[in-house]
């Protein structure tokens, strides 16, 4: 088995916020989607579209029994800064058992994430 993507239902304005979030923090690209019949997005991470945002003017929050969705990524200092500069708050936390840093935050719809870094980072 191999991850695909993850979805974000939510109304075009909030996606709109959702998607600027993705891009800035994570270095994101929008891509091609193909022509549903809800408006979005798909947004890539080397050629691959691994976020799809569609949109879904009932649904308030993107909350249910999904707890987080987590990254590992490179340049510890370097993303605080970015969630600073971006008012985003976070707590971060050391699991000096397996070498790692965690970031948890959560983006505009209420999804939370969590960043890990090597102790290395």
């Amino acid at each position: 088995m191999q991850f695909a993507h993850f979805n974000i239902s939510a109304p075009m304005a909030l996606l709109e916020e959702v998607k600027d979030f993705y891009i800035h923090l994570f270095g994101l690209e929008v891509g091609f989607r193909p022509n549903f019949s809800n408006q979005g997005y798909w947004l890539y991470f080397d050629a691959k579209p691994i976020l799809h945002l569609t949109q879904d003017e009932d649904r308030k929050h993107a909350l249910g029994a999904l707890d987080h969705i987590a990254f590992s990524l490179t340049g510890l200092e370097a993303f605080t800064h970015k969630l600073e500069t971006l008012g985003v708050e976070y707590h971060l936390q050391e699991v000096s058992q397996i070498g790692i840093y965690q970031v948890f935050f959560h983006d505009p719809s209420g999804i939370k994430l969590e960043a890990n870094f090597n102790n290395q980072a």
